[in-house]
Formats: structure tokens, sequence, C-alpha cells
């Protein structure tokens, strides 16, 4: 059972054992303790060191972007949304659509964290960036987390590692993972769905 913190996570990863893939064959892994207690002293030194006097007058509380105009794509972008998980995701309506589609089989949290990981990645500020990573850790990838996304092991434990000292990259195997996810067991849900066959009437 998680905390919903990472300070008593880091108790619940040392009962458990991580294998990891290696040249063929599987090693195991005992130092995720060490990983987690890293990334717990290296965001709170992150979050405690402001760049800038502006992270001092002003704590940081990231504000929502404001919608972009959607408007009904043509039938022919929507059938390329059939065999791109890209262009769906590209197009400001296709992924509303998809997102509601989602929504309906309780199955969100993979497009959410792939929506977070790529506003993470326009983070310039190391402190801004240390309180994202944070947020994400909690909700999508900790153990038990209000929205966990099914990521194997290994890839859980290199995102960690990445955590120690965060960077625009630090989750990217993850969103690839949940890209891939997307694409072959999502994405074809939502082409047989309602949502989008009154897209190509």
């Amino acid at each position: 059972i998680s905390s919903g913190n990472i300070s008593q996570d880091i108790l619940i990863l040392q009962m458990h054992s991580v294998h990891w893939h290696i040249n063929g064959k599987y090693e195991e892994k005992s130092n995720l303790m060490f990983w987690a207690k890293e990334i717990k002293i290296k965001l709170g030194i992150l979050l405690q060191k402001p760049d800038s006097v502006g992270d001092i007058v002003i704590p940081y509380n990231e504000k929502p972007e404001k919608p972009a105009k959607t408007h009904k794509p043509s039938l022919d972008e929507a059938l390329q949304w059939r065999d791109s998980l890209d262009k769906l995701l590209q197009n400001n309506y296709g992924l509303a659509s998809f997102k509601s589609f989602l929504k309906s089989e309780f199955s969100e949290e993979n497009l959410e964290f792939w929506i977070a990981c790529e506003d993470y990645k326009k983070i310039k500020s190391p402190a801004k960036m240390a309180e994202k990573a944070k947020q994400i850790y909690e909700e999508f990838i900790q153990t038990e987390a209000p929205k966990e996304v099914n990521i194997d092991h290994f890839t859980k434990d290199i995102t960690m590692k990445n955590l120690v000292e965060p960077s625009l990259s630090s989750f990217d195997m993850a969103q690839k993972r949940i890209h891939a996810l997307m694409e072959k067991d999502s994405l074809p849900r939502f082409v047989r769905s309602e949502f989008y066959q009154e897209l190509i009437k």
C-alpha cells in the first residue's frame, strides 16, 4: 500500500526487487531504495534553491494554458487519424475527441500523462521543472498513484533515476511506452467508437 508521498514510498520500494534485462540475462537490482532517496534529496534541494528573485517572491503555481480554438476537421484529416496517433494528438479537435472517448471508458490517465510530459518539456526554469517532475511522479508514476500509468518495472526504475537530476528528457522513456500503448490499444478502440464514426459520416 502506498502512502501517497515519496518519503514513505521509499520504504515500499525497498521491499521489492527489480529485474533488469541486460544482454539477454536478468539481473536483480536492489538499489531502488538508493534512487528513491536520491530523488527525494535532489528534488528537495532544487525546490529550495530558486534560480531567480522572481521565484522567491512568487511561488510557482502553474497556470493552465487557454485551450486553443478548435474547428471540426475535414474528412481527409479525420481519416488520417486511423493510422497515426501523432496526427490525432496534434489536432486540437482530435485530441479533445480522443480525451472525451477515454473519459467515457474511465481510462484517460495515459493521455493525461502524455500531455503532462509534453507540458513538462516546455519548462525552462530548473525550480519549476523540479516542481513539475514531483507532481508527475506523485500523480502518475509512484506505486498506487491516483492516476498510475501501466509501465514496466525497468521503465519505472530508469525514470526514477532520471529524476535524481531532472531534465527535459526525464520522462521520455515512460512517455514513449505510454504512447505505444495508446497507439496499440486505445486508438483502435477510438476509431471504432461513435466519437470517431460521427466525424467521418
